[in-house]
């Protein structure tokens, strides 16, 4: 069985820019390098799964993510944070254009695209995780049968503190201020 790190892209590993599909505004966020390392490290799998409605909305195309995607993994690569693989859902149901326009099941906070690591990993729920830096990361997640980390980089921070405490509870397992803490918080889980 393989443990799967599930990570939002956008935000999480690397700086939330608005639709961003250019290599050079590619900025990934302090320590987060050195955070997927150490649970490479520990045996984990790395998966992104990202909503890209900028594909949909005809900002830019899919082999702009892919490359985008390829680019991202040779920065990470150089400090063995190296992603595994990378799922992202072009679609929108409201603001897509041709193709693109519809409701779909990859959609987060829908869980195609973990159904779809299913066919290259053997999903180890128990001891798998999502982090993502908004709701319906943590909401996917938790559909999907994992543990989630909302971390207050990007857009979690705002939403944490918007947060009921009852809330909290129902919409994720964890907060972590940043990818760091994330890690630390699943070794610490795992007893690593």
């Amino acid at each position: 069985m393989d443990k799967i790190i599930f990570l939002d892209r956008d935000g999480t590993i690397n700086e939330e820019v608005e639709y961003l599909h250019k290599p050079s505004d590619l900025v990934i966020l302090p320590g987060v390098s050195a955070a997927l390392k150490r649970l490479k490290e520990q045996g984990f799998r790395l998966v992104v799964v990202t909503n890209q409605a900028g594909v949909a909305r005809g900002y830019y195309s899919e082999s702009d993510v892919e490359q985008l995607h390829e680019y991202m993994n040779r920065l990470l690569a150089k400090d063995g944070a190296e992603i595994d693989r990378f799922f992202y859902c072009p679609h929108h149901p409201v603001h897509g254009i041709g193709i693109y326009k519809k409701s779909c099941h990859c959609r987060k906070p829908d869980i195609g695209m973990f159904e779809m690591a299913e066919k290259y990993f053997k999903v180890d729920k128990s001891h798998s995780y999502m982090i993502g830096d908004k709701l319906l990361d943590t909401e996917a997640g938790r559909r999907y049968g994992v543990s989630s980390i909302l971390v207050g980089t990007g857009y979690g921070k705002e939403l944490y503190n918007g947060l009921a405490d009852a809330d909290k509870n129902e919409a994720l397992d964890a907060y972590a201020e940043d990818m760091t803490s994330a890690a630390e918080w699943i070794l610490k889980r795992e007893g690593v």
